[in-house]
């Protein structure tokens, strides 16, 4: 019955309309899939030091002169098969973004909530910081975390967190004022129920929804931190590469006519993006009445 209710309804309908939607989608379930079964679609494991040889290193893909049909988009330079490694490192890049995102949206939720009820100093405090941290590039405050406590996949989870709560702090707040001046709360509030309950089971269920556009979007724009991370040298140690070290590494010798190494990690970065905001755009179209 749920499932037909779903197949009926009007976003559903929409979805199966929305060439973007289907696109984008079909991108994010097409990484989903490589994230998870990743290490059974490719014979080698390209950070198991004793699977590489170092005199398959820098082989073309398979359709150049040189090419390697075990390796079909080519390998680097420690003789690690690109198309493996972009496995693996997409596995990385995804965990990232989507933990990331979990922690900035509960973190960010929390503090909207709390000064969005609460008020006075509370949201003061709050919102100043806020509106400090808005003031600078994303990039940079992550940057200078990074800098400070040094490389590593919780530390990129940290300073991800750090600079994505604020968008939804401001986003839960504006519609937590708007929710506590309805009816329901103000009835609630006079049956004597504690604020706590208010705010979990009357205010918090009107504000999640504009919260999934900017969670899908996010994961994107996480992604993307974290490859300038770790293209700068202070995002996940090599021992846990992502895409954006997978970049680097081929960067060092694009010049040299080795493109394969940095080109296709690139387009994976692109393809995942590119997916996660087509779906994202249409979430909004649809989640926002004032562009129905």
């Amino acid at each position: 019955m749920a499932v037909t209710s779903v197949l009926r309804s009007e976003f559903f309908h929409n979805y199966r309309h929305s060439a973007s939607a289907i696109i984008g989608s079909g991108l994010m379930a097409l990484f989903a899939f490589a994230v998870i079964a990743g290490p059974f679609l490719v014979a080698q494991n390209p950070y198991d030091i004793a699977a590489l040889d170092l005199m398959d290193s820098y082989k073309p893909p398979v359709w150049l002169e040189g090419g390697d049909p075990r390796y079909w988009l080519g390998t680097d330079g420690q003789g690690r098969d690109v198309w493996a490694s972009i496995l693996y490192g997409a596995r990385i890049s995804v965990f990232i973004g989507v933990v990331a995102m979990l922690a900035s949206c509960a973190l960010g939720t929390l503090l909207g909530l709390v000064a969005g009820f609460y008020g006075g100093i509370v949201d003061s405090v709050i919102m100043r910081i806020a509106d400090i941290q808005l003031s600078f590039p994303s990039i940079l405050i992550a940057l200078f975390l990074m800098s400070a406590v040094g490389t590593g996949v919780d530390k990129v989870l940290i300073a991800l967190t750090a600079v994505g709560w604020v968008v939804y702090a401001r986003t839960v707040r504006g519609s937590t004022l708007s929710e506590i001046e309805k009816e329901y709360v103000q009835a609630a509030r006079v049956a004597g129920l504690p604020n706590r309950k208010i705010i979990r089971k009357h205010v918090l269920p009107n504000v999640l929804t504009p919260l999934i556009v900017i969670a899908t979007i996010q994961v994107g724009t996480f992604v993307l931190i974290e490859a300038s991370l770790s293209f700068l040298g202070v995002g996940v140690p090599i021992t846990q590469p992502s895409l954006g070290l997978l970049i680097k590494n081929g960067f060092d010798v694009l010049f040299s006519g080795l493109w394969w190494t940095s080109v296709f990690p690139g387009v994976a970065i692109m393809m995942l993006v590119f997916g996660i905001n087509l779906f994202g755009d249409f979430l909004r179209d649809e989640l926002n009445p004032r562009l129905k």
